[in-house]
């Protein structure tokens, strides 16, 4: 279809500051309204690699009503039109082209007439969905855990806390109590956000994450004293935690939990982002290993580096996202 071509022009009318969350996935949302007209959401971020672009590839069978209705929201840029398609959408294959340069999967989001809805993530790999009748527990099962590892991975504000963690703690068990304490912290208040027990606006959300990193690496630059963190790791991670959750949880909504499936889906997102997090601490400790070899490593001011990169970043990041939440 023509209209997702007239979309990349739209995207060089807007601006966006630099996030923490760089190449966030893109959403593809597909809903069935009366008869045989199928109403289109399509989602892509603003900043995403030069020369990329994504486009959406929808049934041959289905014909475009009117033109597609373009605005920036948030840090992308949203298109809505809707299409009619000859005895629905079960059945017809949806496709998603440019995934691979784009370094950002999509989100796929379908919701049928009867009701009965369905999420899947398109990646390079599978960049084309055909549309079930009901969708399988193994799918729901892949699909969210893929969709937590990515969003750990592509988190970096995540990422540095649990970097600075690592950096505090170092190895061992310690450590192991540590993340696990992180993980369980937003794990509650993931489900309780995505459930809908708590409501709370995004932007203050994302400037507390930002201090919590920025306390993390104050901590780490006072390496000759004892503060909270450095006393009570585990408890206080867990406490972090809770705010983090509450960060993630804004990724699990725009993807939409399946119906009939929340809790497989809930726990298939946790444990993408605790399988992410295992593999960057296992990278963290490979490194700092063969980095701590280095005959840099002997001075203190060395050894400060990470600390005042951490705090730099989470600093600018408070200030950003502060200013936006007023």
């Amino acid at each position: 279809m023509f209209w997702p071509r007239l979309l990349l022009p739209a995207a060089i009318l807007f601006s966006v500051p630099a996030e923490a969350h760089l190449f966030a996935p893109a959403l593809l949302e597909l809903q069935e309204t009366s008869g045989d007209h199928v109403e289109i959401r399509w989602k892509q971020p603003i900043m995403r690699v030069m020369g990329s672009e994504l486009r959406p590839v929808l049934p041959g069978e289905c014909n475009g009503i009117g033109r597609p209705a373009v605005k920036q929201a948030g840090t992308g840029i949203e298109a809505t039109w809707e299409i009619q398609c000859p005895e629905g959408l079960v059945g017809k294959s949806v496709e998603v082209e440019g995934i691979p340069s784009s370094r950002a999967d999509v989100l796929l989001r379908i919701r049928l007439a009867d009701g009965r809805s369905m999420r899947h993530v398109l990646t390079g790999d599978e960049p084309g969905f055909t549309i079930p009748a009901r969708e399988s527990r193994l799918s729901v099962l892949g699909s969210y855990a893929r969709l937590g590892v990515e969003h750990i991975l592509t988190g970096f504000d995540h990422l540095l806390f649990v970097l600075g963690l690592t950096l505090l703690v170092g190895g061992g068990r310690k450590l192991l109590w540590t993340i696990t304490a992180f993980t369980l912290g937003h794990s509650v208040t993931l489900g309780l956000a995505v459930l809908g027990f708590v409501k709370l606006p995004p932007a203050p959300i994302e400037a507390g994450i930002a201090l919590s990193i920025y306390v993390l690496a104050v901590e780490l630059a006072r390496p000759g004293e004892t503060g909270l963190l450095r006393a009570y790791p585990w408890p206080m991670a867990g406490l972090f935690g809770l705010l983090h959750g509450l960060g993630f949880a804004g990724a699990l909504s725009e993807a939409g939990l399946p119906e009939g499936e929340i809790p497989l889906a809930l726990f298939a997102f946790n444990v993408g982002i605790e399988l992410g997090q295992i593999a960057f601490v296992v990278l963290v400790l490979f490194m700092w290993r063969f980095l701590r070899k280095m005959p840099l490593a002997r001075y203190s001011f060395a050894r400060l580096m990470p600390a005042y990169a951490i705090g730099s970043l989470a600093a600018f990041w408070l200030l950003e996202r502060s200013w936006a939440a007023v």
